[in-house]
């Protein structure tokens, strides 16, 4: 027996003894979430490897045209006086193309357009990372204020039912009312562990962004009810045009000048050469001719035509296609900013005229009941009451911060920074 008391003695020591050597966790912020995910996620080292394979194009495309060296052997192993190789004739060549119309140019133009083309990609995998890093890191803190409303719920609901135990002991209300109080409180203390689970959820799908296999340790930062106000649309609106989804659209229009560049250097056909030395065998002896040759393909600017349309169709969207970015741009700025506005609206005026009243309210009603003036459900419907608005006015702020990620994410910067933070209770901020 005291064998046994002991082992479970140690049990219970060695687990406390663990905790007391495990170092703090440190907090986890924004920040060091948004570090993480640059540095490990694939998408943008996928960029960079594109940018080696480019480099590597650009050195081929900057290569003249090779040189071919040649030999040819005629009037041998044939027939009657060419049987023997007395009248064998050797040519030695050297061949080349001369290219025309600066196709060389043209072609270091494309492969460094295409390397330009590179960087606004980069940025926009950039961004929607920010963006999705800061999405989920938003979860993580929606279900912490989750889990702050159930806990002001169960200690609200814990009160009623010490309440409701004292009436019915002393007769004054039925054991239905008991009954109720402690229902709420267990639904309320669902809402608690829910709140607890989506967090660790959120934090696993943190933890994934950066190749983590365990959730996100660390406390989370910052008040998803902290809505600052946000600059003029129209000044908004002007930010759209340094975005890296329009110098996409122009390293495009840029490619697309290059390739029109080289189709149109099609039309003037590459002049091939060569040159040589043929031994001769004759009576007197083995002499030496000079060879040389010059070929002109014909009819290069009529086969270059329908390249050149299409290069030039393609160029044609590109304008099209700016116009197209600016119209959806701008929507989605204007249905961000809207969605913004809204819900900060909301979320303000539920904090400083919504809550405080209904604090107020539930007050009195805790009085009025324990008076005996008011029923047990006008109060847990007060009660309830209350927590709804609580939870309206997250979700009202955590609508206000997605749209907020979305309008960073347009602009590619930061627009404001928050400059206080706003109580998770019932006063007026």
């Amino acid at each position: 027996m005291w064998l046994r008391l002991t082992a479970l003695a140690v049990f219970a020591v060695v687990p406390a003894l663990r905790a007391q050597e495990r170092p703090p966790i440190s907090p986890l912020t924004l920040d060091q979430a948004i570090a993480r995910v640059a540095q490990a996620h694939p998408d943008l080292r996928l960029i960079d490897g594109r940018a080696a394979v480019l480099s590597a194009q650009r050195e081929g495309a900057s290569l003249r045209p090779p040189l071919t060296l040649g030999a040819t052997l005629e009037n041998a192993a044939g027939s009657g006086a060419y049987r023997a190789f007395d009248q064998a004739e050797l040519t030695v060549t050297l061949a080349g193309v001369l290219e025309r119309s600066g196709k060389l140019d043209a072609r270091r133009t494309l492969a460094q357009a295409n390397i330009d083309a590179l960087a606004p990609q980069r940025e926009i995998t950039r961004l929607d990372l920010l963006a999705e890093t800061a999405r989920r890191y938003l979860a993580i803190t929606a279900a912490v204020h989750e889990r702050q409303i159930a806990l002001l719920d169960i200690e609200q609901r814990q009160r009623t039912v010490t309440a409701a135990q004292r009436r019915f002991t002393a007769g004054a209300s039925p054991e239905s009312v008991v009954l109720t109080a402690q229902a709420a409180l267990a639904e309320a203390e669902l809402d608690r562990d829910r709140a607890t689970q989506a967090e660790q959820s959120a934090r696993q799908q943190l933890a994934a962004l950066w190749n983590g296999r365990s959730p996100a340790e660390g406390e989370v930062s910052g008040d998803p009810l902290a809505l600052p106000a946000l600059e003029d649309f129209a000044q908004l609106g002007q930010l759209l045009e340094r975005t890296p989804e329009v110098a996409q659209l122009a390293g495009e229009a840029r490619i697309r000048e290059a390739q029109l560049r080289i189709a149109q250097s099609e039309t003037r056909a590459d002049l091939a050469w060569q040159v040589g030395a043929r031994a001769l065998r004759g009576e007197g002896g083995n002499d030496v001719a000079l060879v040389a040759g010059v070929s002109l393909p014909l009819g290069a600017s009529r086969r270059a035509q329908p390249d050149i349309r299409a290069a030039q169709a393609e160029l044609a969207l590109s304008t099209v296609e700016q116009e197209a970015l600016a119209v959806r741009l701008h929507a989605t700025l204007a249905g961000a900013y809207g969605d913004y506005t809204t819900a900060r609206l909301e979320s303000t005026r539920l904090a400083q005229d919504v809550l405080p009243r209904l604090a107020k309210a539930e007050q009195a009603a805790d009085r009025a009941w324990r008076a005996g003036a008011i029923s047990y459900m006008e109060w847990a419907m007060l009660q309830d009451q209350r927590v709804q608005m609580r939870r309206r006015q997250l979700q009202a702020a955590l609508g206000a911060q997605t749209a907020l990620i979305e309008l960073q994410r347009l602009v590619g910067q930061p627009l404001v920074a928050a400059t206080g933070t706003a109580p998770l209770s019932d006063a007026t901020p």
